[in-house]
């Protein structure tokens, strides 16, 4: 009669227990049968879940909708209550915009913890948190628009409806939005410059006061009187309808031209770039009317020649005489 050693029959019901588990788990379906019963059941089971969570998926999409309209109720009610308290525009935009954003991200946490019961608000705000940071840093450009059309309307440099000139462009403020600011330029197109572009660099704010000033430059000849010239000149502008008569008509004899004594002549007029060329129109013909009248002339570029050497000439009748013998 034989014996079996202790140590081996443990070691055998240990492999016979470690090899059971990984024999259950890589069991194969024997039929085609059993794949379709275990998709059916996989996908019941989806259902099932799927039925379950509906209330809490309807509940967000309720949630959305509510935080939509709240946005919008906020939107008109805020313009109508800032309009009566006359604050300025770019700063009702501005609170506007930010409460309606805080609006927003309130329902979307609130719609989200609805949607999964174990997030808390917690959670939610630092996985807002780990996002805004990966989101910042994909979309770098698009968020310094977004501060700096905060920071414009926030400092309040023009209003919807300004001309501005920054670099090159020159028109009409139609609207600053949270990315790019939309200009009108004075031949019809419509510009989409961005925010960035206008906090960064130098802005001129061409309607910041109800008048500017314009200056241009005429002569009269040598022999004229400058005296009598300047207080022609500055008559026919004071009758000017463009011209405000409240600031200072300035004309001065300004150089020694090459053919002429120039003169500078300055005076203000409204801000927006078609007063400015109506009034410049306006004013130079109303300045040469008053010039020719009085005599005065304007002369054309003269030149004067001079020659080291003496030049020999000839007349007309002695060349002809050479020529014809």
């Amino acid at each position: 009669m034989t014996t079996q050693d202790p140590k081996l029959k443990e070691s055998g019901d240990l492999n016979q227990h470690a090899e059971s588990p990984d024999s259950e788990s890589m069991e194969v379906p024997d039929s085609m049968e059993e794949v379709a019963q275990t998709l059916q059941e996989t996908l019941g089971d989806i259902w099932k879940n799927f039925l379950d969570h509906t209330p809490y998926l309807l509940a967000g999409v309720l949630v959305l909708i509510l935080t939509w309209v709240a946005a919008n109720i906020f939107s008109n009610l805020g313009h109508r209550l800032f309009d009566l308290r006359n604050i300025r525009r770019s700063l009702r935009d501005l609170i506007i915009r930010l409460s309606t954003i805080g609006i927003w991200i309130g329902g979307l946490l609130l719609a989200a913890m609805i949607w999964f019961p174990g997030l808390t608000p917690a959670t939610a705000l630092g996985g807002l948190g780990i996002a805004s940071i990966a989101v910042g840093f994909a979309f770098q450009d698009i968020f310094e628009n977004f501060f700096a059309g905060i920071l414009l309307l926030w400092r309040f440099p023009f209003e919807n409806g300004d001309f501005i000139e920054c670099q090159g462009i020159v028109g009409k403020v139609e609207s600053v939005n949270i990315r790019m600011t939309e200009i009108r330029l004075t031949t019809g197109e419509l510009v989409l410059v961005p925010n960035a572009t206008l906090f960064k660099n130098p802005v001129n704010v061409l309607t910041n006061k109800p008048y500017r000033r314009v200056t241009i430059m005429t002569g009269i000849a040598y022999e004229e009187n400058v005296s009598q010239s300047v207080s022609v000149i500055e008559t026919a502008v004071k009758n000017c309808t463009t011209v405000e008569t409240s600031e200072p008509i300035e004309v001065f004899p300004q150089n020694f031209g090459s053919s002429s004594i120039d003169i500078e002549v300055t005076w203000w007029t409204g801000n927006k770039p078609v007063d400015i060329r109506r009034s410049r129109g306006e004013v130079v013909t109303a300045v040469k009317k008053a010039l020719d009248e009085a005599g005065i002339e304007i002369p054309f570029p003269y030149r004067t020649l001079v020659f080291k050497e003496p030049l020999d000439l000839k007349s007309r009748e002695s060349d002809k005489t050479n020529i014809f013998g």
